[in-house]
C-alpha cells in the first residue's frame, strides 16, 4: 500500500525552515531547563510523598488546593488520578523523610487542611484506624462483653474498615452500617456517639526517598546514554560514521524537544515517562535507519548525480512508508494520551510529542547533516561520503 506516488518534494531546499523550527523548540527548552521550570522531576527521581485520596463527590482542584496553603502546605502537586468516575486525587507533598512518621504525618497533614466544620469530641470513621474504632469500642463496650473483649473488638473494628475499604471504595456515605459483614448491630449502633463522616477517604500513602531518587536519576541517565552510544556503534558499521553521528544527533534533538515540552509544560517525568524516551530513541532511530538505507541504495545508483539530489530521492521514495507506520503508530498513543487516564498521562505525551519529532528529524535533521558533511569533504578534497574510493570520481 502507498501513500503516495512519484512524489518529489524538495525537501533539503527547506532545510533552513527546519533549521529554525528546530532551533525555535530546542532553545526554548533549553531556556526552561536551566533558567525557568528546570526538569519537572516526579516523585520516583527527587523523592517525595505521595498521598492518595478519595472523595464522595467530584474533587474541586481548586478548593484542595486552597485549603492545602491555608494548613501550610505550599506548592503541593494535586492531579486527579485513575477514572474520573472514582473521584481520586493524587497529592505530592514535599515531605522527604524515609520513616514510618513520614507516613502518618504525610496523612495527618492532608487529613487536617481537608477536614472541615468536624462537630466536637467525634473523629472522622472514614480516616479512622482499625485500631481507634477498636478503642472506642473498647470504651464504649455496646456488646457488653467481659472476657476476650479485646480480640471480639478488633474484629468488629477490621470488619467496618474492611466494609469501608472493600466494599464501599474506601468512603462510607452514611454511618448506618447495619449491613456491614460481619458486624454486631450493637456495635454498629454505637458509632454515631463517637463518630462522623468526612467527604472523603486518605486511601494510601507512599514515600520515595531522595537517594533512591537520585540513584534512578542516575540510572535513567546511562541507560540512555548507553542506547545513544549503542545505536552509534552499531551505524558505524552498519553504513558509515557519519550516519551513526547524524542517527545521534537526530535523537539527542527529539528528546532535547521532548523533555523540554516536559519542562514548559511543567509535566512530571516519571519512571514511566523515561521508558517512553526510550522507545522514542528506539523509533527514531528505525524511522532514520529507513531512510539512510535508501541513501545507501540510491547512491550505487545513482553515482553521478549529487548527494543532495539522491537525498531527496530517497526521502520521497520512503515518505509513503513514513507517514502510513508513522501515522498509525501516531493514532495509537493519541488515543492512549486521550483515553488512558492520569496514570499513562505522562507516558503518552512523551510518546505523541516524540512520534512527531522523530519522524521530522529523520528527514529535516538527520538528511541534511549527511549533505552538509559532504559539502565539507568536498571543500577540502576528500572523497565524498558512501561512495567507494574507486567511483568518487567518475
Amino acid at each position: 500500500m502507498e501513500f503516495f506516488r512519484n512524489v518529489n518534494i524538495d525537501f533539503l531546499g527547506k532545510k533552513w525552515y527546519f533549521l529554525a523550527f528546530s532551533l525555535i523548540f530546542s532553545v526554548a527548552g533549553v531556556l526552561s531547563i536551566l533558567f525557568w521550570h528546570g526538569i519537572p522531576w516526579g516523585v520516583d527521581f527527587r523523592g517525595g510523598t505521595l498521598v492518595y485520596v478519595k472523595f464522595s463527590h467530584t474533587p474541586d482542584l481548586g478548593a484542595i488546593r486552597a485549603a492545602m496553603d491555608r494548613a501550610g502546605l505550599k506548592d503541593p502537586k494535586i492531579q486527579p488520578y485513575d477514572q474520573p468516575a472514582l473521584n481520586e486525587v493524587l497529592i505530592d507533598l514535599g515531605i522527604r523523610e524515609t520513616s514510618e512518621k513520614a507516613l502518618d504525618e504525610g496523612k495527618t497533614k492532608i487529613i487536617n487542611a481537608l477536614e472541615t466544620n468536624a462537630p466536637a469530641g467525634k473523629q472522622d470513621l472514614n480516616n479512622a484506624s482499625s485500631l481507634t474504632i477498636k478503642n472506642y469500642l473498647m470504651d464504649k463496650d455496646p456488646m457488653h462483653l467481659g472476657t476476650d473483649a479485646d480480640a471480639k473488638y478488633t474484629a468488629q473494628a477490621q470488619a467496618i474498615v474492611n466494609y469501608r475499604d472493600k466494599v464501599m471504595g474506601g468512603v462510607l456515605a452514611s454511618l448506618d452500617l447495619k449491613n456491614a459483614p460481619g458486624l454486631d448491630p450493637s456495635a454498629a449502633a454505637s458509632l454515631p456517639d463517637g463518630f462522623y463522616l468526612s467527604d472523603f477517604g486518605v486511601r494510601n500513602v507512599e514515600i520515595v526517598g531522595p537517594q533512591v531518587g537520585g540513584q534512578l536519576r542516575t540510572q535513567a541517565g546511562l541507560a540512555t546514554l548507553y542506547s545513544l552510544l549503542g545505536m552509534l556503534v552499531y551505524l558505524g558499521f552498519r553504513f558509515e560514521w557519519i550516519y551513526g553521528i547524524a542517527a545521534v544527533v537526530t535523537v539527542f534533538h527529539d528528546t532535547l524537544i521532548t523533555v523540554g515540552a516536559f519542562s514548559l509544560t511543567k509535566t512530571d517525568i516519571s519512571l514511566t515517562v523515561i521508558a517512553a524516551l526510550l522507545t522514542l530513541i528506539g523509533y527514531s532511530n528505525n524511522d532514520t535507519i529507513v531512510v539512510f538505507d535508501r541513501i545507501r541504495e540510491n547512491i550505487k545508483l545513482m553515482r553521478r548525480e549529487k548527494l543532495s539530489e539522491i537525498v531527496n530521492r530517497s526521502i520521497n521514495q520512503t515518505l509513503s512508508r513514513t507517514i502510513l507506520t508513522a501515522g498509525l503508530t501516531f493514532l495509537t498513543v493519541l488515543a492512549l494520551f486521550l483515553f488512558g487516564g492520569e496514570v499513562l498521562r505522562g507516558f503518552s505525551l512523551a510518546l505523541v510529542i516524540g512520534i512527531l519529532i522523530g519522524t521530522y528529524s529523520s528527514i529535516a535533521i538527520a538528511a541534511p547533516i549527511l549533505v552538509a558533511y559532504q559539502d565539507w569533504r568536498l571543500e577540502r578534497g576528500k572523497r565524498p561520503v558512501g561512495i567507494p574510493a574507486g567511483k568518487a570520481s567518475k
